[in-house]
């Protein structure tokens, strides 16, 4: 399967631990990584040095650095820190992310599944400037939004909807065939704790993941493995269970701008995960990580 990652890699671990997946699934034709959201240049070079280890040269190209409208949220990429430790490259194509997704998607018409793992700057760009994209990719796959859970009467915010809420409005507007939204419904019921964490990332592909992860583990006690449910659900159809729907997007409330509202609708044009098998999860990526013949 064609995919193109677009990530903000760098700041919740659990972009480097999808895409170290990514690269192990032998199922995945990975056409190219383009970054998002503050410093999307070292975010590729953290992109890149698990690429090398990985043995594969793949395309990888800094985007957005700012949201469309709103105040920059995630001006950082902190574990890029770790970069010492790791070969990778240092120059990347600038300026070109957007203009990369197009043309890649063209080439390869009702092929490629686009998966997004960050806010959705590049992607409210890429439609924006290229309206037909949405039809011509074979699906598009999120790891956005919260969909069920409510607080008070009120629906929750997730990360990669409110860092860019007005990008988050028009992906959700876009009319993709298969438009795939994996939330914190069912992401938060995918954790292991840092202990073991640092038991199980072993393999050579997941130790560079684990030495970014040391900077996320000295404010948090555990991975919540958000981005790699909704790759592994690309791959895995028994791992997530999804309903049809109609989201949209609150734009009009500063406190709750990127706040996704789902409405059940058999006929709507999105479809939302609610269920998860978090053993059968567990067990399909590690599987899939360990049985790559990564050099150490």
């Amino acid at each position: 399967m064609k995919v193109l990652l677009d990530t903000d890699i760098g700041s919740d671990i659990d972009d480097a631990v999808c895409l170290a997946y990514l690269l192990a699934q032998p199922d995945c034709d990975l056409l190219g990584i383009t970054t998002v959201s503050g410093e999307p240049v070292r975010r590729a070079a953290m992109a890149s040095a698990l690429c090398h280890v990985a043995g594969k040269d793949i395309p990888i190209l800094p985007g957005a650095a700012d949201p469309l409208l709103a105040t920059q949220r995630q001006p950082h990429a902190p574990q890029a820190d770790k970069l010492a430790h790791w070969p990778h490259k240092t120059r990347f194509p600038t300026g070109q992310a957007v203009e990369f997704l197009r043309t890649t998607i063209r080439a390869h018409p009702g092929e490629v599944t686009l998966l997004t793992i960050g806010p959705l700057t590049n992607i409210a760009l890429l439609f924006s400037i290229d309206p037909e994209i949405p039809h011509l990719l074979q699906q598009l796959v999120m790891m956005c939004g919260v969909f069920t859970n409510r607080r008070a009467g009120v629906g929750q915010l997730e990360w990669n909807a409110l860092l860019d809420p007005h990008a988050t409005a028009i992906v959700y507007r876009a009319p993709a065939s298969i438009h795939r939204s994996v939330g914190l419904d069912v992401t938060t019921q995918v954790a292991l704790p840092a202990d073991e964490v640092r038991r199980r990332f072993q393999h050579p592909l997941l130790r560079p993941v684990l030495d970014f992860a040391e900077v996320w583990f000295e404010r948090q006690d555990r991975i919540v493995f958000h981005d790699p449910l909704a790759a592994a659900a690309i791959f895995d159809a028994s791992v997530c269970a999804f309903t049809r729907g109609r989201v949209e997007v609150e734009l009009q409330s500063a406190r709750l701008g990127g706040l996704t509202a789902w409405t059940p609708d058999p006929a709507g044009p999105h479809e939302v995960a609610l269920e998860v098998d978090a053993d059968r999860f567990f067990a399909h990526y590690f599987a899939t990580v360990e049985k790559y013949p990564a050099a150490a």
